[in-house]
C-alpha cells in the first residue's frame, strides 16, 4: 500500500546509513520511558573506490568501532545478521564519503546547520526523527520530545551521545544525496514526442491474421547442436551474456528432524503446560514465561490467527484451548473475554486509479470518469477483486486490492482513512474516495471493530533433543568421511535414494544464502576459497536444523565467459535459429491462403486471429507477448502479407487486415506524467550505479567476511 500509507523513507545507501544509526541510537533505551528498545588490489584490500584503496585493517576497525557502541547500548553483541548490516554500513559510508562525495563537492552541495535544526526540531522534521519522537497516548509526532531530550542531552550516557552524533551525520549525507538526486531529476523531461508515442503505442490498434509454426513443435531430436556454433554464437551476442563469478554445488542435507520419543516428551510437556496455565492466578505472565514465542495478552481481530479467530465465538472466559498447529509452532490459549479499545480495526480492498497530487484538472477528470465507470460494473455485479487485477495502478492489485488490516491511527492517507472508517458493516462504498493519489473504489472486506481480545497464549516450537542432533551429525560425518572426491560422492547418491541432494547453481561470491538455506555464508566461503576446486568435497556444516556436505560442480569467472557458463541457454537459442532456418526453408516453397500454406506444411502449422493488437501490450493467441510479430502486424499495410520471419519463439506469416490509428488527442499531460514517475522511480538506482560506475568501485569484502 505505498500509495497511501505515510511518507517512507527513501531507499539507497544513505537511507541504509540511516537505519543503521537510527539502531544504534534506539537500543540504547527508550528515551522517555526507561524501556530497552531492539531494533533490531593488495591482498589486504577490502575494496577500491574513487582510486583509494580501503585497507583490512582499516574497514575493520570502523566494523569495530560501531560494534563496541551496539554492545554498549544494547547489553550484548550483535548477531550474524547486525553484523552484516554493520559492514554494509561501513561500506556504504565509504562510498558516501569517497564517490558520491566528490560528486557533492564538484556541484557545492552542503546542510547548513540550520538545515539540520530544521529536520530535527523545525518545520521539516525528517521521517526517522518523527518515527522516534512519538506521543504514546496519541501515536503522533511531538515535537516537544524533541526538544525535551536535546535539553537533556548532556546528562546522556557518552555511548547515547555519540550515538545521536552519528544519527545526526547520517540525517545531513541523507538531505544531501536528496538535493543531488533531486537536481538530476529535474533535469529529466518527456517531449510531447515521447507522450505521443506512448500513447500512439498505448490506443493504436491492429487486427491480424498469421501462420505460426511453433519451434516446440521440431523436435529438438533432430537438431544437432556443435560447440563451434556455441562459440559462434556467443562471440556475436557477448552483449548478452555477462560474465559472473560464481559457484555451483550439490549438496546432501540431512535434516534434523524431532523423533518420536521428542514429539512424544513435547505432547506430554504442553499438556502439562495447558493443566498449569488453566489455575495460574497470572495467566498473561505466566504464558509468557513458558513461550518460545511471545504474543500480546491484548489482540485484536487483525493479530489473531485464523484457526483461532474461528473458535472465538465458542469460547468462554476460562477455558483452555488448543493446540493450534502453525508450522512446527503449538500454541495453547486461556480466554480471558472482551475489552473495548480506543481505536478500530477494520479490513478493506481498494482499487486505485492514479491521478497524482498537482496533476491538471483534464487528467483528474479522466481518472474519475473511469473510477466511477469501474464503480458502476462492480455494482452492476462484476467481481470487485477481478476489477482490481485488472484496473488497480498499485502493489495491491494483484491481490484482488486487499489492504489487510489497519486501524483509524494515521496509517492511510486522511480522507480514506475517514471514508472507510465512517463506513458500518461489510460491502462496497456507495462512492469514490479522493486521496492525493487519485481515485479509489473501496470495499469493506471485514467491518470495523474496537473489541479486543483477552488472549494468554502459550507457543511452544517442538524441538529435536541433543541425542537426535548427535545421532544426525553422525550421519552427516559418516558421510563426508567415506565421499572425499567427486567420483565416491555421486556414486553414494545413486547407490543410497534416501539421501536428499539439492543444486546450488551460479552462487555469487557474496551470497549470504541460496535456494532455501539462510545464513549460509560458511557454505559460500568454502566454495570460493583458493583451495577448493571444482570436485572438492567439504567436511560437515551445519545450517539451522539441518546438517549439509558439498560438493563443488562448477565455477565461472566475470572476466573468462565460457559456453560452459551458458551452455543451456546458448544451445536453446542455437537450436531455435536452426528451426527458424528449417521452417522458413519450407514455408518459402509454398503459395496459398494461410489454411493453404499450413495444411501444406502439415504438423505444427497454426492459423489464428488477433484483434484489437496494441504495441503497449499485445498478446497473441499461441505465441504470446511477441514483440516481433506484434511490430511486424503494426508495419504491413492492411492487406498486406509478410514473408516468413523468425520470432520469439516460433515463424510467422504475417496479415494484417484492419488497423484503428489513434485517436488525434490535444492534452498528453497523462502520458507526460506518468512517464515522469516512472523515470522517477529508476533515478535513485542508476543514479547509484553510474556513480559506483564512475568511481570504479571493487568490492573485495566476500574475501574476507
Amino acid at each position: 500500500m505505498a500509495l497511501i500509507t505515510k511518507i517512507r523513507e527513501k531507499s539507497g545507501i544513505a537511507a541504509a546509513a540511516i537505519a543503521i544509526s537510527l539502531i544504534l541510537f534506539l537500543i540504547g533505551g527508550d528515551i522517555f520511558q526507561g524501556r530497552s528498545s531492539f531494533f533490531g588490489g593488495s591482498k589486504d584490500a577490502v575494496g577500491e573506490i574513487g582510486g583509494e584503496t580501503i585497507k583490512y585493517q582499516d574497514f575493520q576497525k570502523k566494523v569495530d568501532e560501531i560494534t563496541q557502541q551496539y554492545t554498549q547500548q544494547s547489553g550484548r553483541g550483535p548477531g550474524e545478521q547486525e553484523v552484516a548490516m554493520i559492514r554494509d554500513q561501513v561500506w556504504n559510508q565509504y562510498i558516501l564519503d569517497l564517490a558520491y562525495g566528490k560528486e557533492y563537492e564538484t556541484l557545492g552541495l552542503t546542510v547548513s546547520p540550520a538545515e539540520l535544526v530544521d529536520m530535527v526540531q523545525g518545520t521539516n522534521i525528517h521521517p526517522s526523527v518523527r518515527q522516534q519522537f512519538t506521543n504514546p497516548q496519541t501515536g503522533q509526532f511531538d515535537k516537544n520530545y524533541v526538544i525535551q531530550f536535546l535539553k537533556n542531552f548532556k546528562t546522556l550516557p557518552a555511548a547515547q551521545q555519540q550515538a545521536w552524533v552519528n544519527f545526526e551525520k547520517s540525517l545531513s549525507q541523507d538531505r544531501l544525496r536528496t538535493k543531488y538526486e533531486n537536481l538530476l531529476k529535474m533535469s529529466t523531461y518527456t517531449t510531447n514526442v515521447e507522450a505521443q508515442k506512448d500513447y500512439v503505442a498505448q490506443t493504436s490498434k491492429v487486427d491480424a491474421r498469421y501462420l505460426y509454426v511453433p519451434f516446440y513443435s521440431v523436435a529438438d531430436s533432430t537438431i544437432k547442436v556443435t560447440d563451434s556454433q556455441l562459440e559462434d554464437y556467443l562471440a556475436s551476442h557477448k552483449d548478452l551474456f555477462q560474465g559472473q563469478t560464481t559457484r555451483s554445488i550439490q549438496y546432501v542435507t540431512f535434516p534434523v528432524i524431532p523423533s518420536k520419543l521428542d514429539t512424544a516428551s513435547f505432547y506430554n510437556d504442553l499438556k502439562r503446560l495447558a493443566k498449569e496455565l488453566a489455575i495460574a492466578k497470572n495467566d498473561s505472565a505466566f504464558a509468557m514465561m513458558n513461550s518460545d514465542v511471545k504474543t500480546p495478552y491484548y489482540s485484536t481481530l487483525a493479530e489473531i490467527p485464523e484457526a483461532v479467530k474461528g473458535q472465538l465465538g465458542n469460547m468462554t472466559p476460562g477455558g483452555i484451548y488448543g493446540p493450534f498447529k502453525n508450522g512446527l509452532t503449538y500454541s495453547i490459549y486461556k480466554y480471558g473475554g472482551i475489552q473495548k479499545d480506543s481505536l478500530f480495526t477494520v479490513r478493506a480492498s481498494h482499487i486505485l486509479i492514479n491521478a497524482p497530487k498537482g496533476a491538471s484538472d483534464s487528467v483528474k477528470a479522466t481518472a474519475r470518469k473511469r473510477a466511477e465507470g469501474i464503480l458502476a460494473q462492480i455494482k452492476g455485479g462484476a467481481s470487485f477483486e477481478a476489477m482490481a487485477q485488472q484496473f488497480g495502478t498499485d502493489g495491491t492489485a494483484q491481490q484482488g486490492g486487499d489492504l489487510g488490516y489497519f486501524k483509524n491511527n494515521g496509517g492511510m492517507v486522511k480522507q480514506f482513512e475517514n471514508a472507510v472508517f465512517a463506513f458500518s458493516g461489510t460491502g462496497l462504498l456507495p462512492s469514490i474516495v479522493e486521496t492525493d493519489f487519485g481515485y479509489h473504489i473501496v470495499k469493506v472486506t471485514e467491518a470495523k471493530t474496537n473489541t479486543r481480545y483477552k488472549l494468554a497464549a502459550i507457543n511452544r516450537t517442538i524441538a529435536p533433543s541433543q541425542s537426535t542432533m548427535d545421532e544426525v551429525l553422525r550421519k552427516a560425518d559418516a558421510f563426508a568421511a567415506e565421499n572425499t572426491t567427486k567420483e565416491a560422492f555421486e556414486a553414494s547418491l545413486k547407490k543410497d535414494k534416501t539421501l536428499l541432494m539439492l543444486r546450488g547453481d551460479r552462487i555469487p561470491e557474496g551470497a549470504t544464502s541460496f535456494n532455501n538455506l539462510q545464513n549460509a555464508r560458511d557454505i559460500v566461503r568454502w566454495a570460493f576459497n583458493e583451495d577448493t576446486k571444482v570436485g572438492s568435497v567439504s567436511d560437515v556444516f551445519q545450517n539451522d536444523n539441518q546438517y549439509i556436505v558439498a560438493l563443488v560442480t562448477g565455477s565461472t569467472d566475470k572476466d573468462k565467459v565460457k559456453v560452459d557458463d551458458f551452455r543451456e541457454e546458448l544451445t536453446a537459442r542455437v537450436k531455435g535459429d536452426l528451426k527458424a532456418e528449417q521452417i522458413e526453408k519450407k514455408l518459402a516453397g509454398i503459395s496459398g491462403t494461410l489454411e493453404q500454406i499450413a495444411q501444406k506444411y502439415g504438423a505444427g502449422a497454426l492459423v489464428e486471429t488477433a484483434t484489437d493488437i496494441t504495441l503497449a501490450q499485445g498478446v497473441l493467441t499461441s505465441a504470446g507477448a511477441d514483440p516481433t510479430a506484434i511490430g511486424k502486424a503494426f508495419g504491413l499495410k492492411v492487406g498486406k502479407r509478410s514473408k516468413p520471419f523468425k520470432g520469439e519463439g516460433g515463424v510467422f506469416i504475417m496479415e494484417t487486415i484492419k488497423s484503428t490509428p489513434a485517436p488525434a488527442i490535444a492534452d498528453l499531460t497523462l502520458y507526460k506524467n506518468t512517464a515522469k514517475m516512472m523515470a522517477g522511480q529508476r533515478t535513485s538506482f542508476y543514479i547509484n550505479e553510474a556513480i559506483k560506475e564512475n568511481a570504479k568501485v571493487v568490492d573485495n569484502r566476500a574475501k574476507f567476511f
